[in-house]
């Protein structure tokens, strides 16, 4: 049975509608990621799911076992420790363990008979409370603070003392703890670092309830979620399996609908023809075979469904207005502390066409590393030098450049003088800022909208190094996906602070982790990384965080030839990997589709039959690609190897 289901919902606030006819269930396991663009609604269908607010139209429906765990916008606090709020969550088994001291206390005090009674009921509640997991609920919430990155000494802080990130892990630790069976969780990952991060998929997935996660973490989807619902254009469509296998579904879906959707102009076009032709003949039989004809006419058009408009994403690129020297950026012995040591004897070097990406814990000082290369702050000890002609561009995750006062247009034309009105809102329209929006105050537009806004400001100035703070913060999937696009194309330098995994994955030459013992450098992407972290013997992914360029005599043992053939390498083996792993993928649905054609029910139905050798020619070809695909990237390995 279902723990939850909603049947034809739909919402709309003023004149705008978000979404309708939305329909579905979640069963007792069901591990959902819910996806959209920002604005879609999926933050509202979590309130009409949890009865904030009343759906225009539509029922939603729980189970009788349901039992729903959610967040709230504001963390309320009262005098407790954090441990002390967290432990709320196993409040029935605090309850039951002062029941066992009260029983324990009448059972001294009573005689023979009622003795007996007592000890029956200690008996019974011991029972309850040992299978309830009272013998380990509170190591269990010391382990998943500590898990969510606190430590031990902020278990006895007051959690009023906290700040409202801190506020926030601590409600989500509280809620993976209660005895909810669904789980609604909106952006869990904000304000966690990496290894929190990890710890809560590793939750996630060991958990044996049900949950719907929304998120624009395409890295944590694919590793928590087997189903996806996706908010698009006012309609919920649901596939399994995770993000990534949502949108191979999708995109083929698509196609198919979008040849369809052109076979059937075709065909109209066609018969149209006809009816022209049968026209100039103006013989009787002739007006027989017009009739015919628009009725045929008739029914495909009532049968036509045109495909969705691709969703509105950022538009841009990023380009380097001037070349620079191979020496990008070189830092040696940097220390800084505040009140504590954030780090010291930090040295490293980035070269022209790097990109790298620094990681490492909340708080460890990788804002603080940027704003010492940008100027704006002063180490305590070491250096920090620029190479030639170096023209940085600087992205701050506080968006502290913004002027709140000014509206989007004035932020832009401040920038940038020399460009007419006419071209700033070009290219704020490319950035989804359009009509009005571009008059509205810094200080009233969200932070997906300020993000756009310095993105484009970074855009704009032509740096041929990028200095990027948390750039994905506050984008949506598809915005991330434009960002990652543009920085692909990027041909300066990149050195980036982020949390966002999958874009680490997808782009990083090399990774810098700073933590209390000091930089170490990586080769390769995120999964790289874990895997030289799992194997810290393995000195094949490791490469000294800073060493000098090599004379231009060294030939390819020097560290710079090493550095870019291992990770070239790594890059090369990973796609090669992933090749391999679409085509598994394409060979079983072809397989599964040609079992499906050739079975009695599916030969006998015309329409069916056609819609499936439809589907199978485009698998086939989808699959012709994908072997072509992974030939490239075995021979771009094999042919490194061989170097």
């Amino acid at each position: 049975m279902a723990l939850l289901a909603a049947r034809s919902i739909a919402k709309s606030f003023a004149a705008r509608t978000l979404f309708e006819d939305v329909s579905f269930e979640i069963a007792p396991h069901d591990k959902a990621g819910l996806v959209g663009v920002n604005g879609c609604g999926k933050t509202t269908l979590f309130q009409l799911l949890t009865g904030a607010l009343p759906p225009d139209a539509g029922e939603i429906y729980r189970g009788r076992e349901t039992k729903l765990g959610t967040v709230q916008q504001i963390v309320e606090t009262t005098g407790d420790t954090l441990l002390g709020y967290t432990l709320h969550a196993s409040a029935q088994l605090q309850r039951i363990e002062q029941e066992l001291e009260r029983v324990a206390g009448a059972i001294s005090a009573a005689g023979l008979m009622e003795a007996d009674k007592l000890v029956l009921r200690q008996s019974a509640l011991q029972e309850r409370y040992e299978a309830e997991g009272g013998l380990t609920y509170r190591s269990r919430t010391r382990s998943t603070l500590l898990g969510l990155g606190f430590s031990e000494a902020e278990l006895e802080q007051p959690l009023g003392t906290m700040s409202g990130g801190q506020r926030n892990k601590a409600q989500l630790a509280r809620l993976l703890l209660s005895d909810a069976n669904l789980l609604l969780l909106d952006e869990p990952t904000n304000h966690l670092d990496m290894d929190s991060v990890r710890f809560l998929e590793d939750f996630l997935r060991a958990y044996n309830g049900a949950f719907i996660v929304i998120s624009h973490d395409r890295y944590f989807l694919d590793r928590v979620t087997e189903r996806t619902l996706e908010l698009k254009h006012g309609r919920l469509t649901s596939t399994l399996g995770n993000y990534s296998r949502h949108m191979e579904l999708t995109s083929t879906g698509n196609e198919i609908l979008r040849r369809h959707y052109a076979n059937q102009k075709k065909e109209i076009r066609r018969l149209e023809g006809v009816i022209e032709q049968q026209k100039r003949w103006n013989q009787a039989r002739n007006y027989v075979t017009i009739e015919s004809k628009r009725k045929q006419i008739e029914r495909l058009k009532a049968e036509l469904v045109a495909p969705e408009a691709d969703t509105a994403s950022i538009r841009f690129r990023f380009a380097a207005k001037a070349v620079s020297g191979n020496d990008v950026l070189l830092c040696s012995g940097l220390r800084k502390a505040y009140d504590r040591q954030l780090f010291e004897g930090v040295s490293f070097n980035i070269y022209r066409g790097e990109r790298v990406f620094l990681l490492g814990a909340n708080g460890c000082g990788k804002t603080t590393l940027l704003r010492l290369i940008m100027g704006k702050e002063t180490p305590d000890a070491g250096s920090i030098r620029l190479g030639a002609n170096i023209q940085p561009g600087y992205y701050e995750q506080t968006m502290d450049s913004l002027q709140p006062g000014c509206s989007a247009l004035e932020e832009i034309q401040n920038a940038y003088p020399h460009m007419d009105a006419g071209a700033v809102r070009a290219a704020l329209a490319a950035f989804l800022l359009t009509g009005d929006d571009v008059f509205k105050r810094v200080a009233t537009l969200s932070g997906g909208e300020k993000a756009r806004i310095q993105l484009l400001k970074l855009m704009l100035s032509g740096a041929n190094l990028l200095l990027l703070d948390e750039p994905t913060n506050h984008l949506d999937i598809d915005s991330r996906d434009a960002l990652e696009r543009a920085l692909e194309s990027y041909d300066g330098t990149l050195f980036i602070v982020t949390h966002d995994r999958y874009l680490v994955n997808q782009m990083a030459d090399r990774i810098l982790y700073l933590d209390e013992t000091g930089l170490t450098a990586y080769v390769g992407g995120y999964d790289d990384f874990l895997a030289a972290q799992a194997s810290p013997g393995d000195s094949a992914a490791l490469l000294p965080a800073a060493q000098e360029e090599p004379a231009p005599d060294a030939g390819r043992g020097s560290y710079r030839a090493q550095k870019e053939r291992q990770g070239a390498i790594n890059r090369a083996t990973g796609e090669l990997r992933r090749a391999e792993e679409r085509v598994t993928r394409a060979e079983i649905e072809l397989h599964d589709l040609q079992e499906l054609l050739a079975s009695p029910a599916v030969a006998s139905d015309y329409l069916r039959s056609q819609e499936l050798a439809d589907q199978a020619d485009l698998k086939q070809c989808e699959l012709d690609a994908l072997y072509a695909a992974w030939e490239q990237a075995q021979a771009a390995l094999d042919a490194l190897e061989g170097e």
